[in-house]
């Protein structure tokens, strides 16, 4: 019933920035978070941002607080991950995922298919 749908990695220098985004289709739930999970090769996945549809409070792992926005627009339901300052240990595969909880939970309801972002050193 829902789908989320991800572009915007791609491959670029240390420094640089990229835009993640993330289109919602399919049933809409009443209240619920969105979010971005990566996970890079031999690593566990781990939180990396989210952010509430209705209340827009959002937060961030401590790996990445002050450099990525997590942001959304209800009028085209996407969610986006502005990442600024990129460093080689944000290498990963980077999930959008949403969750009937007001807050995003390790296990969320729904993923995305997943987009690389590789961040050359």
């Amino acid at each position: 019933q829902v789908q989320l749908v991800e572009s915007g990695g791609g491959l670029v220098q240390a420094g640089g920035s990229l835009r993640l985004s993330c289109a919602v289709s399919g049933r809409t739930f009443g209240n619920y978070a969105m979010g971005w999970f990566r996970q890079a090769p031999g690593k566990v996945r781990e939180f990396v941002a989210e952010i509430s549809r209705s209340t827009s409070n959002t937060y961030y792992a401590d790996s990445v607080k002050g450099r990525f926005t997590i942001s959304r627009d209800n009028a085209k339901n996407s969610v986006f991950l502005q990442m600024n300052s990129l460093k080689p240990e944000d290498t990963a595969v980077y999930y959008c995922a949403a969750d009937r909880s007001p807050r995003l939970s390790s296990t969320p309801d729904y993923w995305g298919q997943g987009t690389q972002v590789t961040v050359s050193s």
